[in-house]
């Protein structure tokens, strides 16, 4: 570019000195103040429509909307009075109950034997009716309790007893025991029962379970010691043998006292083949 045409020519003249003007960039340079006053213009005017519309809907909206009044009274209520509740009825009285009969009785007078005139003969009527201090008509009391067995020779009431005194429990509410309790017994099987008895009598092998009943009494000694089984081959005897040795046990209970009571012991000998 001459130099007298350098101070008077625009500054993009200059950048784009000798170069291709056609490219595009310098006629986005050029016209770029062109541009963006058009973007301006027309933000504007889309924001002045904008506004515009905005006014004009909120007055049509105002001059067809109708606003209505409507006047609401308050009225008075008056409660009604709330009647009193009244008591229910009383129940019907139950009738009486019938009068049970009644016979009159006469208490018996002590006097000597010389003054008895007459043999006092028994009176079977107050078999059935309530004894009072007066005759009196009625139904008969069903619940009166049964008269007590005399003894016609001796005069004697006989009271029962609750359970003989020698008698066997089968089924108590504890159980006899062996002293120290479960573990001491299982030790004291262990360490005198010999269990190659079984063994030497030839028995196969297998498992066998022997069952052996006896008697604690109310002392706590053993008696009547019987098997329940019958496997052979010398294990009934030696587990017989073995609970007629033991010591004392503690009594069974039953209602708060000591009694006779069974117990059954299961003892299992077990041979292995040789």
């Amino acid at each position: 570019m001459e130099a007298n045409k350098i101070l008077n020519a625009d500054i993009l003249d200059l950048i784009f000195e000798d170069r291709n003007k056609e490219y595009g960039a310098y006629n986005l340079r050029k016209t770029y103040n062109q541009r963006i006053l058009k973007a301006l213009i027309i933000t504007a005017s889309i924001a002045l429509l904008a506004l515009l519309g905005s006014l004009l809907a909120k007055a049509f909206k105002s001059k067809s909307s109708n606003i209505v009044q409507h006047e609401i009274t308050l009225q008075e209520i008056k409660e009604e009075e709330k009647k009193p509740d009244l008591p229910p009825p009383p129940p019907p009285k139950p009738p009486p109950p019938p009068q049970v009969e009644m016979a009159k009785f006469t208490p018996p007078k002590i006097v000597k034997d010389e003054e008895v005139k007459e043999v006092i003969q028994e009176n079977k009527e107050l078999e059935d009716k309530k004894i009072d201090v007066i005759n009196q008509e009625g139904i008969k009391d069903d619940q009166i309790a049964a008269p007590s067995q005399i003894d016609e020779g001796k005069q004697v009431i006989e009271e029962k007893k609750e359970d003989d005194e020698n008698k066997i429990f089968e089924k108590v509410e504890v159980e006899a025991s062996f002293p120290g309790g479960d573990g001491a017994w299982r030790k004291f099987l262990e360490r005198n029962l010999r269990g190659d008895v079984a063994t030497e009598n030839g028995a196969p092998a297998g498992t066998y379970t022997v069952v052996v009943q006896f008697v604690v009494d109310k002392e706590g000694n053993v008696s009547d010691v019987k098997p329940l089984t019958s496997h052979g081959y010398g294990m009934e005897d030696e587990a017989v043998r073995v609970i007629k040795k033991g010591p004392q046990w503690k009594p069974a209970i039953q209602n708060g006292r000591n009694v006779k009571a069974y117990r059954r012991q299961p003892i299992t000998f077990q041979i292995e083949e040789q």
